[in-house]
């Protein structure tokens, strides 16, 4: 059962990525086919998939701040940011790229790259809709610095959490070691993205000037309610950068935000739980189990295994072998599953050897965060916002996101990959 295991998993995750980027199917169903497929074959007991593999903390935490969003948005506060950051820019399409894009990066960094995108898509497709300008470029921009601001903060990212928690590292560690290098990563990702853009961003005249001419404080519909959401929405952030002192994990601090804004603000249940993305839950669900029985098979073990040896040891090798295998293997297979793997190997080579493997957990770090940027499935953020912009009639395609996101994704490493061997040998 050994090698058929083994392969089978291999053979059932290539034909559903496939499927998903063939796009024929949706992705949500194909994902969960795959999942079930896993499970069905004997790969991954549905008790391990349930106990082990589906991760309910991020899909607690996807559904708190869904409900959250949802009820804020009634109020028109983005509406109104909106047209606060139309009048900033002047209306000029590229400008507001590249004002969106910094504002998530230092949002992600702040509080977590999933919360920033739930916040700041319905902004963006309020302004682009006004000029009357094609979405996509900033959905697609918003993805890439959500993940690169994540990077440089120990709470923007789940794989850092868990490479904090495991190798002892502080915030502030995080901030020293990864800020630098993310804030260098985003200023060359944000001037690449207005070089590919610069010829689909045009905004008409007309448009432009009617954008201008909008009041911010016209476009908020209800003013009780606003002040309930920033209270809530203030309160459950500060939640977020408080949830090691509160020990509390983020799904239980994004539902008690969720629950508390229900009662306050009176909406009814049946009408908010319709605006869940619960595709994008489901996929993700699927998605958990997928990958879950590569890793219960030892398919995700080998590789990192490999990984590892194959360096023979060489701190420097190994560092910067494991960025680049962290990058690709993020882009194509769930991040967690594979900084979950990597950790207790990074941590036996280093009672074995010795060694300061220290620059071997930024690199993986690095790796897994960026690489994320790689595929529209590569993170949460990224599966997010095209899960809003399929409900809103926007296609972004698997295959529309790669040709942009990729190569930049590999900018981003080559930069990651200099930075290392400067400043840690």
């Amino acid at each position: 059962m050994g090698d058929f295991a083994f392969w089978g998993s291999v053979v059932v995750f290539l034909i559903t990525y496939a499927v998903i980027i063939s796009e024929k199917i949706h992705r949500m169903v194909v994902a969960m086919t795959g999942g079930l497929a896993m499970l069905l074959l004997g790969f991954l007991s549905q008790e391990t998939a349930v106990r082990d593999d589906i991760d309910f903390n991020t899909l607690g935490l996807l559904i708190g701040m869904m409900i959250l969003v949802t009820i804020t948005r009634r109020s028109g506060i983005f509406e109104a940011v909106a047209v606060w950051a139309a009048a900033l820019t002047k209306g000029e399409p590229l400008r507001l790229l590249a004002l969106l894009s910094f504002i998530t990066a230092l949002a992600s960094a702040l509080l977590d790259n999933v919360t920033t995108v739930l916040l700041i898509v319905p902004v963006t497709l309020t302004l682009t809709d006004k000029l009357k300008v094609n979405p996509v470029p900033y959905l697609t921009s918003e993805i890439v610095a959500s993940n690169i601001g994540g990077t440089a903060t120990l709470i923007g990212d789940p794989p850092n959490i868990m490479i904090g928690s495991a190798a002892g590292l502080s915030f502030n560690d995080f901030l020293i070691h990864l800020a630098p290098v993310a804030f260098l990563i985003l200023l060359a990702t944000v001037v690449l993205l207005l070089l590919i853009y610069r010829k689909d961003l045009q905004a008409d005249e007309e448009s432009r000037k009617a954008l201008l001419e909008l009041n911010f404080k016209d476009e908020i519909k209800d003013w009780k309610l606003l002040y309930k959401s920033v209270a809530v929405l203030g309160l459950t952030i500060a939640g977020f950068a408080l949830h090691g002192v509160l020990q509390l994990e983020s799904a239980t601090i994004a539902l008690v935000g969720a629950m508390a804004l229900m009662l306050l603000s009176g909406e009814e249940p049946e009408d908010i739980l319709l605006h869940v993305e619960w595709p994008t839950i489901f996929f993700f669900t699927g998605l958990f189990v997928l990958v879950g029985g590569l890793k219960a098979t030892g398919v995700i073990g080998k590789l990192a295994s490999w990984s590892l040896t194959l360096t023979q040891g060489n701190v420097l090798e190994t560092s910067l072998l494991i960025l680049w295998v962290s990058a690709i293997a993020s882009a194509f297979i769930d991040n967690i599953p594979f900084v979950a793997t990597m950790i207790p190997l990074l941590q036996e080579m280093g009672q074995l050897s010795g060694l300061n493997l220290e620059p071997a957990w930024w690199a993986l770090a690095l790796g897994a965060c960026l690489g994320g940027n790689g595929t529209l499935i590569g993170a949460s953020a990224n599966v997010i916002v095209a899960g809003i912009a399929e409900k809103n009639g926007i296609p972004l395609s698997f295959r529309q996101y790669m040709l942009i996101a990729f190569p930049l994704m590999v900018v981003s490493i080559i930069i990651s990959h200099i930075y290392l061997y400067w400043r840690y040998f």
